[in-house]
C-alpha cells in the first residue's frame, strides 16, 4: 500500500536536500499530494503579506504568502498535508488559503531572507540569540550570554533585533537620530542611508542610547561630550565587532554603529584580488605591473567610503608571498591579511602613523602600506621609504589625480622627491550594482540624459537597466557595489610638466594623449556595459 502523504512528507522533512534533489523531491510530494507545484525560482515576495502574518506561524509551518487572488491567499509550503498550518494560516490571515509546495530548503532560505524585512523590526519578537562578547583583563573572551527571551527588556528586544536586521540586510552602519519628537533608525547599505523601521517615540530615546552605552562600556551618566566604546557579539557562531559613537545634539545624543563582519568578511579575503574589486580589464593589467616594481609609492585616492583600503588589501593579496616582508600601519585594522604584519595606530598611546611607519623601517620591511597619510611628518617618510628601496602603498584625501598633487605640496613634501617617488595615482568611486534578480531593461528620459552630458544619438543602440526590487536586494534594485577608477602612469613626460608647475589641465590633456581614461568614462561604460544606471553613476562622478 502507497504510504500516506504526511509519512512521505515527514521523511522528506527530516532529511532536507538541497537544490536539484530538493526541487525534485518537492515536485514528487506535489504529485501524490494532487497540489501544484511551485520552485520558488522567481518569487519576488509581497511586504504586505508579510506583515499581516505572524512571523512565528510562518517559521513553526515553514510556509511563504506567494499573492492575494481576492481573498484567498496563495501560500507555498513545504509540507502541505499540515491541516492545523493552513487552519492557521487562514485564522491569521482572516480569509481562505490556497496551498501549492515548494522546495523545503527555498522556502528556508526566503524566510531566513524576509527576517531582515519590516515585519521583525515591526514585531521585535523572533526568539534568537546574541552573544555579548566581553574582554578580561587577561585577554580572554567571556561569555555573557544575553537571550531575548518573554521576560527581557523590551529595549533590550528592540536594540539587537535593530542590530540583528543591520547583519541580515548587509548594513555597514546603524545610525540612531534623534529629532524633536521622535527617534530615527537607519541602515547604510551599498553606501546608502534606508530608514529601518516606523519613527520611535521620543521618550525611550534614553533607555536605548543607554542600552547601547552599557553594551560599549561607555559611561551613561555622561550626556554632554562625545564618546566612543566598542563592543562584540557572537551570532550564529561568529564573533561580530561593533565600534560606537556617541555624540550630543540638540535634540538629544545621536549614536553611529559601524558593523565590522571580519568573519563573513575574512571568506571573501581569502579569493580578495583586483578582479573582485571589479576595474576594467586595462586598469587590473596597469595596476598589476605597478604593484610588482621593486620600489616606489602606489597612491590610491577617493573621498571617504570610496573603498581604498579594500582595493590596497586586493593589492597586497596579490603580491604577498613568503619571500617578502609586508608590514602595515592602519587606523584601525579593518581585516586581518594572512602573512601579513599588522599595526594599529594608537593616538593615545602615542603611536601615530608616523612614529610607527619609523619603527616598520627597522624592521627590514620590504613592501609597506600605510592606512593613510594625514600629515607633513608621514608624507615625507612614506616618500622617504619609496625612494630609499621600498614599495609603499598608501592613500589619501582628494578627489582626483591631478588634486593629489596639489594635497602633497601643501604638505610641505619636496616636489622632486614626490615625483620620483610616485609610480601611480589610481582614483577610486564606488558605484552599486543592479541586483542581477531584478534586473530589467529600463527607459531613460531625454531630461536624464541632458543631466548626464549626453546625446540621445551617442546612446542610439545602448540597451540601459535598472533593478525592479525583489527580496534578494530589499525592494532597492541593487545588490552589492563595484569600483570606477582613472589610473594616471607618471610617465617621464608627465613627471616633467608636474616638475615644471604645468596647470592641471595640461597635465590632464598630456594624461589623455597617453591613453589615460577618466572616472566619467569609466562610470559610463559601466553604465553601457548594464552594471549600473545612470542616476547612480551621477551621484559620484562630475559631468564633464
Amino acid at each position: 500500500m502507497a504510504e500516506d502523504i504526511g509519512t512521505v512528507s515527514q521523511k522528506y522533512l527530516r532529511g532536507l536536500p538541497r537544490d536539484e534533489e530538493d526541487r525534485k523531491r518537492a515536485a514528487e510530494l506535489a504529485e501524490r499530494a494532487g497540489v501544484p507545484f511551485d520552485d520558488l525560482s522567481g518569487f519576488r515576495g509581497d511586504p504586505e503579506l508579510f506583515r499581516q502574518i505572524p512571523v512565528d506561524v510562518m517559521v513553526r509551518y515553514q510556509f511563504v504568502p506567494l499573492e492575494r487572488q481576492g481573498d484567498v491567499v496563495v501560500v507555498a509550503m513545504a509540507d502541505p498535508s499540515n491541516v492545523l498550518a493552513v487552519d492557521e494560516v487562514e485564522l491569521a490571515i482572516g480569509g481562505p488559503v490556497e496551498v501549492k509546495v515548494g522546495p523545503a530548503g527555498k522556502i528556508a532560505e526566503i524566510l531566513e531572507k524576509s527576517e531582515s524585512t519590516q515585519r521583525v523590526l515591526d514585531e521585535a519578537t523572533e526568539d534568537f540569540k546574541i552573544q555579548l562578547v566581553q574582554e578580561k583583563e587577561n585577554g580572554e573572551e567571556a561569555l555573557s550570554i544575553e537571550s531575548i527571551t518573554a521576560d527581557a527588556s523590551p529595549i533590550i528586544k528592540l536594540v539587537d533585533t535593530i542590530v540583528f536586521n543591520a547583519i541580515q540586510r548587509r548594513a555597514s552602519d546603524i545610525h540612531v537620530e534623534t529629532r524633536e519628537n521622535e527617534v530615527i533608525v537607519k541602515y547604510r547599505v551599498d553606501g546608502v542611508l534606508y530608514q529601518a523601521m516606523e519613527p520611535i517615540d521620543k521618550r525611550y530615546h534614553s533607555t536605548i542610547i543607554s542600552r547601547i552605552k552599557v553594551m560599549s562600556e561607555l559611561d551613561i551618566a555622561e550626556k554632554r561630550i562625545p564618546q566612543d566604546g566598542r563592543f562584540k557579539l557572537r551570532l550564529k557562531g561568529r564573533t561580530i565587532d561593533f565600534r560606537v559613537s556617541i555624540m550630543p545634539t540638540v535634540h538629544g545624543e545621536d549614536c553611529v554603529i559601524r558593523i565590522l563582519d571580519k568573519e563573513s568578511a575574512n571568506k571573501e579575503f581569502r579569493t580578495l584580488n583586483l578582479d573582485v574589486v571589479g576595474f576594467d580589464e586595462d586598469t587590473k593589467r596597469k595596476l598589476r605591473k605597478f604593484i610588482r616594481e621593486p620600489y616606489g609609492m602606489v597612491l590610491v585616492t577617493g573621498p571617504t567610503g570610496s573603498g581604498k583600503t579594500t582595493t590596497l588589501y586586493a593589492c597586497l593579496s596579490e603580491i604577498v608571498s613568503v619571500e617578502d616582508k609586508i608590514i602595515t600601519i592602519e587606523d584601525p585594522v579593518e581585516y586581518q591579511l594572512p602573512g601579513v604584519t599588522q599595526i594599529p595606530v594608537n593616538e593615545k598611546k602615542g603611536l601615530t602613523f608616523a612614529r610607527g611607519l619609523r619603527s616598520i623601517l627597522r624592521h627590514d620591511p620590504d613592501k609597506i602600506m600605510v592606512g593613510e597619510i594625514r600629515d607633513e611628518e608621514t608624507a615625507q617618510i612614506a616618500v622617504q621609504s619609496a625612494l630609499t628601496g621600498h614599495l609603499v602603498f598608501t592613500t589619501v584625501h582628494a578627489n582626483n589625480v591631478v588634486d593629489v598633487l596639489g594635497r602633497f605640496l601643501n604638505m610641505n613634501v619636496d616636489l622632486y622627491n614626490f615625483v620620483s617617488a610616485l609610480n601611480c595615482v589610481l582614483a577610486q568611486r564606488l558605484v552599486r550594482r543592479i541586483c542581477p534578480h531584478c534586473r530589467r531593461e529600463a527607459k531613460v528620459s531625454l531630461q536624464q540624459l541632458e543631466e548626464s552630458g549626453l546625446s540621445a544619438e551617442a546612446v542610439r543602440g545602448v540597451t540601459f537597466y535598472a533593478g525592479a526590487g525583489c527580496i534578494e536586494c530589499n525592494g532597492t534594485g541593487f545588490l552589492g557595489r563595484s569600483a570606477i577608477s582613472e589610473l594616471m602612469d607618471l610617465s617621464d613626460n608627465i613627471r616633467a610638466l608636474i616638475l615644471e608647475k604645468r596647470p592641471a589641465a595640461e597635465i590632464k590633456r598630456a594624461a589623455r594623449a597617453e591613453g589615460m581614461k577618466f572616472l566619467r568614462e569609466s562610470a559610463l561604460e559601466r553604465v553601457f556595459a548594464g552594471v549600473t544606471t545612470l542616476k547612480e553613476v551621477n551621484k559620484v562622478t562630475f559631468v564633464e
